[in-house]
């Protein structure tokens, strides 16, 4: 692994990256892992003035593992960071990156990354091109011809029913609900409805004990037609 950061933007901000380059043959995971694995964590310093403001996480693929799914990457990814909360005097960032690799069995893999911070304009063009490459990778916000019109989760919280737009000529949506923290639902069916937005009922597996919905917020991502959109559903 290793950690890139650029300049301070006029705010302070700083755009970076961590990149995670397992070796081949090994797998790793996408912010819910699936049936195992370990999701990244990223932490600072304690007393650090910093915060971690985004981690971008690219489209993930479903990697079938002795019978198990995961929800992850089986090459090198890049993860884009926004770092906020810098002060001008700082001259090293540290950051705690702790992460599961796996290939029949998982591993954790922890390290502190750190990096001296530049405090002039200049900007590595290879550090800027693959923090820029990164975020092309990421799946897109919702727009008029992809997204979620309709949302609702059954009484005894063992489906959720969305009604999806998706782009032209595509009928087969893949979705990724994540719901609580350690919990994703990949098995939806998909129905076309007559006016043309398509219809997918994602079967809920067993959620922590007195769970409720009211005030939650899960995350969807829909990938089709070769297009990903990512956003949250917000539960009253």
């Amino acid at each position: 692994m290793r950690l890139v950061l650029l300049p301070a933007d006029p705010d302070g901000r700083r755009e970076g990256a961590l990149v995670i380059e397992p070796n081949p043959g090994w797998i790793t995971y996408w912010k819910e892992p699936g049936d195992v694995g370990i999701p990244p964590a990223l932490t600072l310093a304690p007393g650090s003035t910093a915060v971690i403001e985004s981690i971008g996480f690219p489209v993930p693929k479903v990697l079938d593992n002795s019978g198990m799914r995961d929800v992850g990457y089986d090459h090198a990814v890049t993860l884009p960071l926004m770092i906020a909360g810098l002060g001008a005097d700082t001259d090293t960032l540290t950051v705690n990156a702790f992460v599961g690799v796996c290939k029949n069995i998982c591993i954790p893999f922890q390290a502190d990354l750190s990096v001296a911070l530049s405090h002039d304009d200049a900007v590595a063009t290879d550090e800027a091109q693959l923090i820029a490459t990164a975020k092309q990778s990421l799946p897109e916000v919702p727009s008029d011809d992809f997204a979620v019109t309709h949302y609702a989760m059954r009484a005894d919280l063992k489906q959720l029913d969305l009604t999806l737009r998706l782009p032209a000529g595509t009928t087969g949506p893949q979705v990724f609900v994540s719901g609580p923290s350690g919990h994703v639902f990949l098995d939806g069916k998909a129905e076309i409805l007559e006016d043309g937005k398509v219809q997918v009922s994602v079967p809920i597996g067993k959620l922590p004990k007195t769970y409720t919905m009211s005030g939650k917020r899960w995350g969807i991502l829909v990938l089709a037609g070769g297009r990903a959109m990512e956003t949250a559903l917000a539960f009253d």
